[in-house]
């Protein structure tokens, strides 16, 4: 049945797997839009739901394929600090923002918003760390600025096409997200990825069920809700992570990285055949402008650090 997939090179293996990962992620968008607005699954029981579930199923994968060395990154108080926010400011803060914002507007710009976080990565570096951007960033700037203004008022400026609130909780996903790339580094240095990302889920697990405890005022759940917060795990979290890491040993970061760009594309396109959304040509144009922007600045990051080394 896979012949086809053992025939491919290894470079071919891992660019169709990293863009499996990224049509997960796209998919995962859409059925949080189905949950949270078809459904109504409060927000805050349904972020403790994912969390714990997706967590516990990482740290017992981790379990079985690491074994002890699942509790190595305990062994310094730095280690611990970070993983804790990473698990707050990156994971829990990115699901709740672009849950939120999903709920009071739709998966398509939300995915846009956070597709933004490259971009939110090169304004910390200049704010925190006074690394001066290059000519090119600006450029980049400027042209993410007005594609996500035409995706947001379908070239309409005297108005939104989503409520405000969805757009700054989806600006808010959009940095959450260059947080959840950025504070985990350190970590994936000593640790295997999964491990990191399972301890920082279960955090984020943590922090939800206080709020929320997942097993109190659990909402009424028809088949299709039950289907769609498993297909959310499975989605956006299972797939999407163990596909990259299959993805890393076979391809290089940078091809993974441009595979990034079939996110906002699968959002957009299953947003329209599943929700009936109408896509004006303000808000493609727009799409198009934000996945070139991102192209250009990861690009060249790339150029930069071959120069460099």
């Amino acid at each position: 049945m896979f012949t086809w997939y053992r025939k491919l090179s290894n470079n071919m293996k891992g660019i169709l797997l990293a863009g499996l990962a990224s049509v997960s992620w796209g998919i995962a968008g859409v059925i949080t839009q189905f949950v949270s607005q078809n459904e109504a699954i409060p927000a805050d029981w349904f972020l403790s739901a994912r969390t714990t579930g997706a967590g516990l199923i990482l740290i017992l994968a981790s379990a079985i394929i690491y074994r002890g060395r699942i509790f190595d990154i305990f062994k310094s108080w730095k280690s611990i600090g970070i993983l804790i926010c990473y698990g707050l400011f990156g994971l829990a803060a990115n699901m709740g923002s672009f849950y939120v914002s999903i709920q009071t507007g739709n998966a398509a710009a939300t995915t846009i918003l956070q597709y933004l976080a490259p971009l939110f990565i090169v304004i910390g570096g200049f704010i925190f760390e006074h690394r001066k951007p290059v000519k090119m960033d600006l450029v980049v700037f400027v042209i993410a600025i007005i594609g996500v203004v035409l995706s947001i008022t379908k070239g309409d400026l005297s108005q939104l096409s989503i409520p405000l609130d969805s757009f700054l909780w989806g600006l808010v996903t959009g940095v959450t997200a260059a947080l959840y790339v950025v504070l985990p580094r350190p970590l994936g240095k000593t640790n295997p990825p999964i491990v990191v990302m399972g301890w920082g889920t279960l955090i984020a697990s943590l922090a939800f069920n206080l709020n929320h405890p997942v097993w109190k005022n659990v909402p009424p759940l028809s088949a299709g809700a039950v289907l769609g917060v498993l297909g959310i795990i499975f989605f956006g979290t299972l797939l999407t992570f163990s596909t990259l890491i299959y993805a890393s040993r076979f391809t290089s970061s940078e091809n993974i990285s441009l595979m990034d760009a079939l996110q906002p594309v699968s959002t957009f396109i299953l947003s329209v055949i599943f929700f009936k959304e109408a896509l004006s040509l303000a808000e493609v144009v727009g799409a198009i402008m934000v996945i070139i922007a991102i192209y250009l600045l990861q690009y060249t990051q790339r150029h930069e650090d071959r120069i460099q080394q």
